[in-house]
């Protein structure tokens, strides 16, 4: 699935500040290396719904055995051995005996005394990574997962891999024992252990997309086979929120153009970015933060919500905005799939310029029957031109006003919101009485 950059980052993705991380909500990695394929794993949503399911088969034999996952591996594990990877270690011979080995613990301390911390996480290694492939060898797994642990299989038939899976935690090391794995390690076997080290990270980022589906009890999509996109939802709501409103949501060929009304704060932005993100994580073979959700592939995702100026190249919000607004004409012109996200069409000018632009711009987007639009807009008045267009749902969110208390109920409701409250809010926080008094 296509996706740019301005759209990750405003469906949040990725973010500068965790808090606004779906990633780093998500991220139950132990370590730096399964940070980077998980990282990957987000940064290329699939295609092809034969490795979207494949991952979710993946995922759903991973969650049954989260909680035996050897937990010996972690960051530190991972720095120490990549520090004595990298490592002048002196010459040692292929086979030392304990006469060797007393010889080289005196005339090259530093060296051995390094190789003897070393050793110690190197055998939590590869003593966890061969627990993982126990653990998993007779679970019905796809073969793009199974070709990994096979590789387990066979890189722990290296006679020094082998003897240090089998050691016992804190079982002690002889001196001669340290000096001989130290050169099968460092010297002889070195690309094999980052081969394995690498297959770690993988099993890594696998084992926290499952982590992350059972922690906050996510649901697998289903993919539907079909040439007009739709998008059926039910329960569904933003990952991020910590007590979250739940929407129902019914976007198909007939009804493709979904128009959202409601004042600010009501939850316009909130419902769009949810459907932004769960369609994106479906499309990695994520679960979805909804009951249940069935949904087309979809050939690509673009949004136009968090539009900003560019003072260095003079570009002003509106031009900026015209420009985005250009691009996904472009882009979803070509008969794909597309699902596309606008929040609050041409801030940038003044109300009357908003609403011819926007009105031109939602009846050109009519056009395209093989994509599916969410657009919010605070111009209730241009729903009154569309109410005649059959392709288009009219949802809204409520405000209720009590004295000088709003209150929002995140219902998404039929019709047109007609709420104007920018004054009342002005009102509320005494913005007017600090004006009178000047």
């Amino acid at each position: 699935m296509q996706i740019d950059h301005i759209s990750f980052n405003d469906i949040a993705i990725f973010h500068e500040e965790e808090e606004y991380s779906i990633f780093h909500k998500l991220n139950f990695t132990r370590t730096f290396g399964g940070r980077e394929w998980l990282r990957h794993y987000f940064s290329t949503p699939f295609s092809d719904i034969t490795k979207i399911t494949g991952t979710q088969n993946i995922l759903k034999q991973l969650i049954l055995h989260v909680d035996e996952w050897p937990e010996d591996i972690t960051n530190g594990t991972i720095l120490v051995m990549d520090r004595f990877l990298d490592y002048a270690l002196d010459k040692i011979g292929n086979n030392p005996n304990a006469v060797d080995a007393i010889i080289y613990r005196i005339f090259h301390h530093a060296d051995y005394t390094m190789a003897r911390f070393s050793i110690s996480h190197f055998s939590d290694f590869f003593r966890s990574i061969r627990k993982i492939a126990d653990l998993l060898r007779d679970v019905p797994l796809p073969a793009t997962f199974k070709i990994h642990l096979n590789r387990i299989d066979q890189l722990l038939k290296i006679e020094a891999f082998r003897q240090l899976s089998e050691l016992h935690k804190e079982q002690t090391i002889p001196l001669s024992s340290n000096v001989y794995y130290a050169g099968q390690l460092r010297l002889i076997h070195k690309r094999e252990v980052e081969e394995l080290m690498d297959i770690y990270s993988r099993l890594d980022a696998w084992y926290s997309m499952a982590m992350a589906v059972k922690h906050y009890q996510l649901s697998f999509p289903v993919f539907v086979d079909q040439q007009m996109p739709m998008i059926e939802a039910e329960g569904l709501y933003h990952i991020l929120l910590q007590n979250p409103v739940p929407y129902n949501l019914d976007i198909t060929q007939e009804n493709n153009f979904l128009f959202l009304t409601g004042a600010n704060m009501a939850g316009k932005s909130t419902l769009i970015k949810s459907v932004g993100a769960s369609v994106f994580l479906a499309h990695i073979g994520m679960g979805v933060p909804a009951q249940s959700m069935r949904l087309t592939l979809f050939d690509g995702l673009i949004s136009n919500i968090n539009v900003v100026d560019n003072i260095v190249k003079g570009e002003s919000y509106f031009f900026n905005e015209v420009q985005r607004i250009k691009n996904t004409v472009e882009k979803i012109s070509n008969g794909q799939k597309w699902l596309v996200l606008i929040d609050e069409l041409f801030k940038g000018t003044n109300v009357q310029d908003a609403m011819r632009c926007s009105l031109a711009v939602i009846k050109g987007l009519l056009k395209v029957k093989t994509s599916l639009f969410v657009l919010s807009t605070h111009l209730y008045e241009i729903g009154e031109d569309l109410e005649e267009e059959s392709s288009i749902t009219f949802r809204h969110f409520e405000t209720t006003v009590t004295e000088d208390t709003l209150s929002f109920s995140y219902q998404l409701k039929e019709g047109i919101s007609k709420d104007r409250l920018g004054y009342f809010i002005l009102k509320k926080e005494k913005v007017i009485e600090l004006l009178d008094k000047l």
